[in-house]
């Protein structure tokens, strides 16, 4: 795969490529075409051509009162 500057990190890549493969595992129709049918490969696809977003740290606050 290419490096790109929407890509935070390989290991983000793979979370949002596995999030989306459970999603077409799971039954949601593939956003475009692609050479595999593995859901695996089709979704990192997906995230290639920009069909598919995810986002990296969503990370609740950490309240000072329960310290």
């Amino acid at each position: 795969m290419s490096e790109s500057s929407s890509l935070f990190n390989k290991y983000s890549l793979v979370k949002g490529a596995a999030r989306r493969a459970r999603q077409l595992q799971s039954g949601a129709p593939a956003l475009g075409v692609s050479k595999s049918m593995k859901a695996c490969r089709v979704a990192q696809d997906e995230i290639r051509n920009g069909k598919v977003t995810y986002t990296v740290g969503s990370t609740k606050p950490i309240s000072t009162a329960s310290l």
